[in-house]
């Protein structure tokens, strides 16, 4: 679960950091202002799709410190065990997903894995950045 208290401020970090104002942050991740405004006002929670807009828009932001606040942000300092066990791998390396589904990824030699998130059906999550 997340804490809205706890997220709510590291939203207004955010947003402070990138010296936005709340309107504008809303314009930049392509929500409407109020959705920004009843979030940091904690009359609503903020979904998914919010925080994923959040990651896309500002990669610095690290992901488990926006849900939780673990780890770092801005993400400059980088999990040692996370950067391990992704270091060097490439789409080349990548044949399939397996899920309740197979996905197979295109082997392209000019592009590299940039995050990998793996969502679990009990709500937790694995975010993997290179």
């Amino acid at each position: 679960m997340i804490n809205t208290e706890d997220f709510i401020e590291r939203l207004q970090k955010v947003i402070d950091y990138y010296g936005e104002s709340a309107s504008s942050f809303a314009e930049k991740i392509g929500v409407q202002r109020s959705s920004i405004s009843h979030i940091l006002s904690g009359r609503n929670k903020p979904s998914l799709d919010f925080i994923l807009k959040i990651l896309h828009t500002f990669p610095e932001v690290d992901l488990y410190w926006l849900f939780n606040g673990r780890g770092n942000f801005p993400s400059g300092t980088k999990n040692e065990k996370v950067q391990n066990e992704i270091q060097g791998k490439t789409t080349n390396e990548v044949s399939e997903v397996k899920t309740n589904q197979q996905i197979k990824i295109e082997n392209t030699e000019d592009k590299t894995i940039e995050r990998i998130v793996i969502f679990y059906s009990d709500g937790t999550f694995k975010n993997f950045k290179n």
